[in-house]
């Protein structure tokens, strides 16, 4: 590992270009940016660098979406154990899902947001979006906003509650402990869905600045109603709408880790996850076998995604990385960003895992584009690592 001044950390030889390429980037940056990448090729860590002021490899953030990576990964490890049946109703788990018309609904359909069940009517306050159990719970008995498996659209602030209402009805658990119990512990992550307070120092809260004008124009450009699908996924439309760049720097968030948009990791915790789906490290099986990988991977749901109005691209609880954000992936590639511009993906094909985290929100609230430069440039470096 040779080490680097400016931009902090290490790297494996023959990934020398990967460290010029994130220099290069956060000398672009303004003064204030803060941010993380880490890889691994094959389970063995050849990314591992930072930047910013205060920031070090343990530094953790706010991940958004990306919690949905570690949400849908518990439920692929029920699906290989045989605990969960993708073709099963959502109703044979949860009765009471059948309100309003949803009854025929499968479990596959539901993790390829394809349920039309993007929020309330009336909205969520912020102890509800807080807590999984009671979103599921209103959303059992709402009626869904598009005929349930006619069309798609992000589940943005629901999917993780959704599925974990499942998990819970089939094991008990919550979808928080078996991912502690399973995934996170015994791999020893830092990507944590409920953060422990002891843990509170090391957190860099979110840092919400205003957009400039390109990223205005972007924002103007999207639907602005209060009731549209997008105020409603994004939960704009209640008596508490909800500000997306402000959310995870609530305490009562970070603690309880709902499992869409509540976790909280460092870039090692989001790249040393989806290296332990996809490859042995340390001495450890992978965590899905090949099958699974494949079935949770391939593309479901495609097109016009109806809350996002744009095109995109999901697996089953994962966006088909290689189609919605970085084609140079192989095709079964799996991950998930987040809205303050976090990134994180694992390709089976060339055996890479991903992790990017940031402090500044990355308007308009997706992956953030420097994710393409830093993730060819470790596309690049693998093959002859």
């Amino acid at each position: 590992m040779t080490q680097e001044t400016t931009v902090q950390g290490t790297v494996a030889e023959g990934f020398e270009a990967v460290r010029a390429e994130f220099a290069a980037f956060v000398a672009e940056e303004r003064d204030d940016y803060e941010g993380q990448l880490c890889a691994y090729v094959h389970g063995r860590r050849v990314v591992d660098l930072w930047a910013g002021a205060g920031v070090t490899g343990d530094s953790l953030y706010a991940v958004y979406s990306a919690t949905k990576g570690a949400a849908h990964l518990v439920a692929a490890l029920l699906v290989q154990d045989g605990t969960l049946e993708l073709d099963r109703k959502v109703t044979y788990y949860w009765p009471e899902f059948a309100a309003e018309g949803k009854g025929a609904l499968t479990l596959r359909d539901l993790l390829a947001h394809r349920a039309g069940l993007i929020g309330t009517d009336t909205g969520f306050s912020l102890n509800e979006l807080a807590d999984d159990r009671v979103i599921a719970e209103r959303l059992a008995d709402q009626r869904p906003f598009w005929r349930p498996g006619a069309a798609f659209g992000c589940h943005a602030l629901v999917i993780g509650a959704l599925t974990g209402e499942i998990v819970r009805r089939a094991t008990g658990r919550t979808l928080q402990e078996v991912y502690e119990e399973r995934v996170r512990v015994p791999r020893g992550l830092d990507f944590h869905l409920g953060l422990p307070a002891a843990y509170e120092p090391r957190f860099r809260p979110v840092r919400p600045m205003l957009p400039t004008p390109a990223q205005q124009a972007q924002l103007d450009a999207l639907p602005t109603g209060p009731h549209t699908l997008a105020a409603i996924a994004f939960n704009r439309h209640g008596a508490e709408p909800t500000d997306l760049a402000s959310l995870p720097n609530e305490r009562l968030i970070r603690a309880k880790g709902p499992a869409s948009v509540g976790g909280t990791a460092s870039a090692r915790g989001l790249a040393g996850m989806y290296a332990a789906m996809i490859s042995e490290v340390d001495g450890a099986a992978p965590l899905l076998k090949g099958d699974t990988q494949a079935e949770f991977a391939q593309i479901h749901s495609v097109g016009h995604d109806l809350v996002a109005r744009a095109h995109r691209s999901f697996g089953l609880g994962f966006q088909a990385t290689a189609d919605t954000w970085h084609p140079f992936l192989g095709a079964g590639t799996l991950g998930h960003s987040g809205a303050n511009g976090t990134q994180a993906f694992a390709d089976p094909y060339s055996g890479i895992a991903y992790g990017y985290t940031r402090r500044r929100f990355a308007y308009p609230g997706e992956a953030a584009p420097e994710n393409n430069r830093l993730a060819a440039a470790v596309q690049k470096a693998a093959p002859a690592s």
